[in-house]
């Protein structure tokens, strides 16, 4: 049945239902989960399974004892904050977690009492929806482009890449070993490696990469692991060399935010142009519109 046909059955469907129970039909389709199946493809599959395959490597929070500035930044945080990785957990992990007692989504505001106030939550991933959005919604047809995912940690950028586009050259660059080996784990298990390269590197190191990059994507990358002075550094080797014309630069948070509190000669007006981003076009049922917000697109000039 195509399309056509199959939009007159629904309507002769819900024509023909008693109209007190129109209401309770269209309440059903627009919020249940039987439609599930229908929605999900097997890119969705694949990279769940990869998220399952990360957690038993990883504990909940996700954080290692090799990357300790990370964890001091964490605890320094206005109000408590936890790690909780997106492409690792969605909410529905969230909730069985809490419901094990192996997470809360508060914390006490007096030790003992039933005062509780929400905790904040940070993710140095996207979430797999959040990667949907990024790369069938963000950016334009990637046929033959290399995208290069600085500080690619858990690799989420790099396995979205590959199931959500058709890039030709996907690059991580990360300083952790263990990121690095956990990622090359799953490369190797689901056979990413025609598409899919990781390097053990300090960005700073990779000019020729960043000279031939089509895309560069920059989540979180540089405030949580390291010192003010170490980003001005990597930022000012950044606006460096990712100079090619028209090429893309995904960030979180905006380069504005990023740049607002560190001593760097960079002019963002002479070296990028701000792409505004529709937001409505993304209809995901577990889309976090405000998350989405926190992604920004610039073209190179």
């Amino acid at each position: 049945m195509d399309f056509a046909s199959a939009r007159l059955a629904i309507l002769k469907v819900l024509r023909a239902a008693h109209a007190e129970e129109v209401p309770r039909l269209l309440h059903w389709i627009k919020s249940s989960n039987d439609f599930d199946e229908f929605r999900s493809t097997n890119d969705d599959v694949l990279l769940r399974s990869i998220a399952e395959d990360l957690r038993r490597f990883l504990p909940t929070e996700a954080m290692l004892a090799s990357e300790p500035f990370a964890i001091q930044k964490l605890h320094q945080q206005p109000k408590p904050t936890v790690h909780v990785d997106a492409f690792l957990y969605d909410d529905e992990s969230i909730d069985s977690l809490c419901e094990e007692g192996k997470m809360s989504r508060n914390y006490c505001l007096i030790c003992g009492s039933h005062q509780t106030a929400p905790l904040e939550f940070i993710s140095h991933s996207f979430s797999v929806s959040e990667l949907k959005f990024l790369y069938q919604h963000v950016l334009p047809d990637l046929t033959g482009k290399v995208v290069i995912d600085v500080g690619s940690r858990l690799g989420a950028v790099l396995f979205g890449a590959y199931f959500y586009s058709s890039a030709s050259q996907i690059y991580g660059v990360e300083m952790n070993a263990e990121f690095c080996q956990l990622q090359g784990i799953i490369v190797a298990k689901y056979q990413l490696s025609e598409r899919i390269k990781v390097l053990h590197a300090d960005i700073c190191t990779q000019a020729s990469l960043l000279q031939n990059a089509d895309v560069v994507v920059m989540n979180n990358v540089f405030e949580y692991f390291l010192d003010k002075e170490e980003q001005a550094r990597s930022w000012e080797f950044i606006s460096q060399n990712v100079k090619k014309k028209g090429s893309l630069l995904v960030t979180v948070p905006s380069l504005d935010e990023s740049l607002s509190n560190l001593q760097v000669n960079i002019q963002l007006s002479q070296w990028v142009e701000a792409v505004p981003l529709i937001y409505d076009v993304f209809l995901e049922e577990d889309g976090d519109i405000e998350a989405l917000k926190q992604i920004y697109l610039y073209k190179i000039l």
